[in-house]
């Protein structure tokens, strides 16, 4: 064990932010910290760091276990350049290094083999250092910098780039890269995807499960998290809870207990008014007051259950379009935009929408993304190229940095200043979907933070009834109980969506199609996150050198005319291509199909389980109504298992 942390508690003046914290890391660990926004996993990482005080509780830790923090969004602050910043990492190995160049010149000089003895000494000082040298990767350090570097983003960086002119979210990778090379026994990481494009997020994914020490990491990244951790530690009312798995396994397993735990509550309310009912018939009746008052003391004695904190998804939300528009809602051709003559940041970008389609727009960082949709909504004039929208299109822009929102208004002006005809009423209960509920609404927008100017701007852009959502970055900010009630409510939506998003996750459950961008044109990829990975690796394999997938087809060589040997090698070669697309088709559709009868099964388990309760096999509306249910689903899996026995047999 690493370290212990038993009954931590703390406290904001006399109220209470975490009460009796319990948590262990093992060696290799590797512990995702979840929780709403403002449940007190960041103070958490502080504390467990030792920058900053607790009220009460106990923290164990071993005297030569390391621990790396790395805060959120904390920049590197430095005069050095990049390389020399990183070298101060391995500052005893060079240390060391310069000792031994020293102890090679005296074994050089001639004048030390006159004392044996002295010399036999130094052989074997020399010796003993250079082997510790060796096992503490003293001849690998440079490597280790370019590799971190390279994988942080900052390949393309010469070494001597002074820090101080980096951008923030450039010197928040760069202090990431220090930790990762310090390479502490327990590493403490919160937040640490923001500001990494995709690909930096898959480099730092295979990094850490890599990793030879233990992790313990606050993020929003559901996908991150699923891909790295073993174990979920949830903070909720100021209380922690362990799950064993990743964060899927976490959901459900939180569903089921949910569900439990209101099943129980239900049970002992239904018991409760049956008691006070009991009480209040018969505590006047000479006959029966003694069983009355005994019940009494029964109920007062009686320990009673919380009602479980309901899922956040049933403060529910929804996009609905106030028409529908026309069939071909957008055209783009050959798009190019730059902010100086001659100088484009993306140029040839060609793109079509279509009514009812999803789409999600991805590219590297810094690549023009949120230009192209500014472009779009009309903000921003391209240099080149055209765009048309179709009929009836109605849009709804979502500004990743709600710079619409106007800092001086409360969250109820905010949203009455944008739709002064509507009732208060109507504003307050819209507002209380979207978390803001009494005293909540007179909020300044400028003491928000940055989850509830989100959700501020998600509210204001489901009052406008858009048949045609544009979003940037609409998960950003937003904590994980946030991010799944959005996507229920864009799964319903029945217009057309096109958002950029680093959130692998989010892209996995909502694109259909994928646009990538990049500064020669655009890469079409049909389905979603796993499919565009799929297929650019199949891309990657069936390329043997590198080449310009993204150049123009119209400046591409004229192909010479095939001979009838390679014109069959191509055929042949398609017709394998098709084959491998259909079997990764059967294949989805037979994991569809299982993980369908695995539902049907549990439903029918409890279904039955309930048929054996005495309160429903006595009751014969409630056994008929569930025996029709259970028929329903035994039949549906009847169903089900025929098709999956079909497909296993192809």
């Amino acid at each position: 064990m690493l370290l212990q942390a038993n009954g931590i508690t703390k406290l904001y003046g006399v109220t209470p932010v975490l009460e009796g914290i319990n948590l262990q890391v093992l060696e290799r660990e590797r512990i995702g910290l979840v929780g709403v926004n403002g449940a007190g996993k960041s103070t958490l990482l502080k504390i467990l760091a030792g920058e900053m005080s607790y009220d009460g509780g106990q923290i164990f830790k071993a005297k030569e276990t390391t621990i790396g923090y790395l805060a959120q969004n904390s920049g590197l602050q430095s005069e050095r350049s990049i390389w020399n910043e990183m070298l101060d990492v391995f500052a005893p190995l060079l240390e060391t290094e310069r000792e031994l160049r020293s102890m090679e010149e005296q074994i050089a000089d001639p004048k030390s083999s006159e004392d044996p003895k002295k010399y036999q000494e130094l052989l074997d000082r020399y010796a003993i250092r250079s082997d510790w040298f060796k096992d503490q990767g003293g001849y690998e350090i440079e490597t280790r910098i370019r590799s971190v570097l390279h994988g942080m983003g900052f390949g393309g960086f010469s070494p001597d780039t002074p820090i101080s002119t980096l951008s923030g979210g450039q010197k928040t990778r760069l202090a990431l890269a220090k930790i990762l090379l310090q390479a502490p026994d327990l590493l403490m990481l919160d937040e640490p995807t923001n500001h990494l494009d995709i690909a930096t997020l898959t480099w730092l994914e295979d990094y850490l499960r890599g990793y030879s020490g233990s992790l313990l990491v606050v993020s929003h990244d559901r996908y991150f998290l699923d891909r790295l951790v073993t174990t979920i530690v949830e903070i909720e009312r100021r209380h922690s809870k362990k799950y064993t798995g990743n964060y899927s396994r976490y959901i459900e397993l939180k569903a089921a207990e949910y569900e439990s735990q209101l099943k129980q509550y239900e049970k002992q309310q239904e018991e409760i008014a049956r008691m006070e009912t009991f009480i209040q018939r018969n505590l006047v009746r000479a006959s029966t007051t003694k069983r009355a008052q005994s019940r009494r003391k029964a109920l007062e004695k009686m320990e009673r259950l919380d009602k479980p904190m309901g899922d956040l998804k049933k403060a529910h939300f929804s996009f609905e379009p106030e028409y529908m528009s026309g069939k071909d809602v957008l055209q783009v051709r050959d798009l190019s935009v730059a902010f100086e003559p001659g100088k484009p940041l993306f140029e040839h970008a060609s793109f079509d929408l279509h009514r009812g389609e999803t789409v999600a727009l991805i590219g590297p960082n810094g690549v023009g993304k949120s230009t192209l949709l500014k472009c779009l909504i009309g903000t921003m004039k391209p240099a080149a190229g055209s765009l048309q929208w179709g009929t009836k299109v109605k849009i709804g822009y979502y500004d990743q940095e709600q710079s619409e929102l106007n800092p001086s208004n409360t969250v109820l002006e905010e949203l009455w200043s944008a739709y002064p005809h509507m009732e208060e009423a109507r504003i307050r209960t819209v507002l209380g979907n979207f978390l803001f509920s009494g005293e909540d609404v007179l909020k300044k927008i400028s003491s928000l933070s940055g989850g509830e100017k989100a959700r501020v701007s998600l509210a204001k852009l489901m009052l406008l009834e858009a048949n045609m959502l544009i979003l940037d970055e609409p998960t950003n900010h937003l904590d994980l109980f946030s991010k799944e009630v959005l996507e229920s409510a864009l799964i319903d939506y029945e217009g057309t969506l096109l958002f950029i998003s680093h959130d692998r996750y989010f892209l996995n459950k909502m694109a259909e199609r994928i646009i990538e961008l990049h500064p020669d044109g655009i890469q079409h990829f049909l389905g979603n996150y796993d499919d565009y990975t799929e297929k650019k690796q199949e891309i990657l394999d069936m390329d043997d050198e590198p080449s310009e997938p993204f150049a123009r087809h119209a400046i591409k060589p004229q192909a010479k005319q095939e001979t009838p040997v390679e014109k069959q090698g191509a055929l042949s070669f398609e017709a394998e291509k098709q084959a491998k697309r259909e079997e990764r088709n059967r294949q989805r559709k037979l994991a569809s199909l299982e993980e369908q009868i695995h539902t049907l099964e549990s439903e029918i388990a409890a279904l039955e389980e309930e048929m054996a309760l005495p309160e429903i096999y006595q009751d014969y509306m409630a056994l008929q109504e569930r025996q029709q249910s259970l028929d329903e689903k035994k039949a549906q899996l009847d169903q089900i298992f025929a098709e999956w026995e079909a497909l296993l047999e192809d």
